[in-house]
């Protein structure tokens, strides 16, 4: 049985946890390891080691590190297959995908090598008779990350590149579902050459969590999950004196007008609702059609639904994999039956379904739902799953009302050929991240990545400008030099003169 333990000081830690938890491999629905949950000893034992060597990675220049972070994305890009693999086995997604997230880290690792540039301040000569006046960005000190089952390789390379380029240490707990990837990274940045206590990684549950946001020697946490977690993540870090960023879930609308490329919508639709089975935060999980868009989009819809391939997330056929726990796999089938006996039209129905040899997994086929209101549960609620809901609206004023009015704000997406009705929804829509024909507008890494309304708690989104400036707080600096006449005392208020 593999044994996932914390990795403090650039090593495993090796005290005795005194619980562990299970590791599935979704295909099969067997436990495929162990990780160690910490309890309150041993966030301390990583957030002391990450105290310890704040001192000094934050007086190491910037130069020297970004010469270990270029050696660390050579290290992730040289790597990128074992680190795939283990996403494929321990969240359950098919290689290609796992392929992609790993690159889509790789893009913040490579923003975060630009930091020398990234860091520099403003500088202005002579604000008044001899004085200067200039900025500096410095970093908060140990920091913290907790980060999602979705996206294991991914989200913590969102936060930990940037912190650490900042002069941050770091303490990452991540899913217990599939830490692996984790681990992996971290040994890799030791390889790169990071000191001891840079970066720490525990893992575990509730404990560990509640214990970073009330540890007084962590002064940030960035977190991403679900809306409920990220208002209390949000809610007690902050009573608790520290700055937080925590994303939230999302209700992800797609519209599609009567004059949009069919085609295009169809193919946007199912890869947007069903990659990695739905359990993206950016995926679409609603089709608002206006007009008569319905009539022509869900036969497309289904064609194309019929002949995607799923299957365990290491064959080379495979296009969607399993769900994670056999626990989410019931919670998605559960809404499934909700949808059915609330009224909406089940186009496609994937409960029951498992590849064959593979009947243990926690698989989910592409399930469609037609004539779906607002009332219902499997619009109201984040299903994260690949459940796909199509609401029919008349106008296009009722599409955008219907975004507008949900209490989500993460990504959107409108797909037509009328630059007009484009302008509108990108100036109207009341959404954090905007699609225009692009289904899942997730920004490059010299972007920042956030949403509104209660896809967000706190003022800042995650890597790109917005991370820069969370694991960092600004200092401006007056000076005066070579002044030989002195004023002597004025109590007045400074004016410049």
């Amino acid at each position: 049985m593999n044994e996932i333990r914390h990795w403090i000081n650039n090593k495993p830690y090796d005290a005795q946890p005194e619980r562990w938890g299970d590791v599935y491999n979704p295909a099969t629905g067997l436990v495929a390891g162990q990780v160690a949950f910490a309890g309150v000893d041993d966030v301390d034992a990583a957030v002391a080691s990450a105290r310890a060597a704040f001192p000094g990675w934050r007086d190491t220049s910037i130069s020297a590190r970004t010469r270990i972070l270029f050696a660390f994305r050579d290290l992730v890009e040289k790597n990128r297959e074992e680190i795939a693999k283990l996403l494929v086995a321990e969240h359950g997604k098919v290689f290609t995908d796992a392929l992609g997230e790993v690159q889509r880290g790789l893009e913040v690792i490579e923003f975060a090598c630009g930091i020398p540039h990234l860091l520099k301040g403003d500088f202005s000569e002579n604000v008044s008779s001899q004085v200067d006046t200039y900025t500096m960005r410095q970093p908060l000190g140990v920091v913290a990350g907790i980060t999602p089952f979705n996206f294991p390789a991914m989200v913590p390379m969102w936060m930990y590149p940037i912190a650490i380029a900042c002069g941050n240490t770091f303490v990452l707990k991540p899913s217990e579902k599939d830490p692996s990837a984790s681990n992996f990274s971290a040994e890799l940045l030791a390889a790169a050459g990071l000191p001891d206590g840079v970066l720490n990684v525990v893992h575990g549950d509730k404990v560990a969590v509640d214990r970073i946001l009330e540890h007084p020697d962590i002064s940030g946490v960035s977190f991403v999950g679900s809306t409920p977690i990220a208002r209390y993540v949000y809610e007690t870090g902050t009573a608790h004196n520290k700055r937080v960023q925590a994303l939230g879930g999302a209700k992800n609308h797609m519209i599609v007008l009567p004059d949009a490329d069919m085609e295009l919508a169809a193919d946007s639709a199912v890869s947007a609702g069903y990659g990695s089975a739905g359990e993206r935060c950016m995926a679409i999980s609603v089709v608002v059609a206006v007009g008569d868009a319905a009539d022509r989009l869900i036969d497309k819809m289904k064609d194309r639904m019929a002949t995607l391939k799923v299957g365990p997330g290491d064959q080379p056929d495979s296009e969607m994999g399993p769900l994670v726990t056999g626990v989410h796999r019931d919670k998605v089938a559960g809404y499934i039956e909700t949808g059915e006996r609330e009224g909406a039209t089940l186009v496609a129905d994937g409960r029951g379904f498992a590849p064959e040899g593979h009947e243990s997994g926690f698989f989910l086929g592409p399930t469609l739902f037609d004539n779906v209101t607002p009332d219902m549960s499997i619009y109201r609620d984040e299903i994260f799953g690949p459940v796909l809901d199509v609401v029919r609206v008349d106008t296009y004023e009722e599409a955008i009302k219907l975004i507008n009015d949900n209490p989500w704000g993460n990504g959107t997406a409108v797909f037509t050929n009328d630059g007009g009705a484009a302008r509108k929804f990108q100036n109207e829509i009341e959404v954090g991240m905007v699609g225009i024909n692009v289904p899942i507008p997730v920004p490059l890494g010299f972007y920042s990545f956030g949403g509104w309304k209660e896809s967000i708690f706190g003022s800042h989104g995650i890597y790109g400008p917005e991370g820069i400036h969370f694991y960092t707080r600004p200092k401006v600096v007056i000076s005066r030099w070579s002044d030989p006449i002195h004023r002597g005392v004025d109590l007045g208020f400074p004016q410049q003169t």
